[in-house]
């Protein structure tokens, strides 16, 4: 199931990371991509934590395959 990131547009942490891979923007372009639109805001700091997180381990695996 997963916990909600942004409940206004009912992102899940789960959604919020695969988008992250799949797409470098910051979290307003990343709601974009899961046909949503920012709302009250609230969650823009811990989603884009989750953003960088996410980035970070895509590419700390990139080298670790190297």
């Amino acid at each position: 199931m997963g916990m909600y990131i942004c409940v206004c547009n009912a992102i899940r942490e789960c959604d919020l990371r695969k988008a992250a891979r799949r797409h470098g923007g910051d979290p307003e372009a990343v709601y974009e991509i899961l046909g949503k639109r920012p709302q009250c805001g609230q969650c823009f700091e811990e989603a884009e934590e989750i953003l960088l997180e996410e980035r970070a381990a895509a590419i700390g695996g990139a080298f670790a395959a190297a």
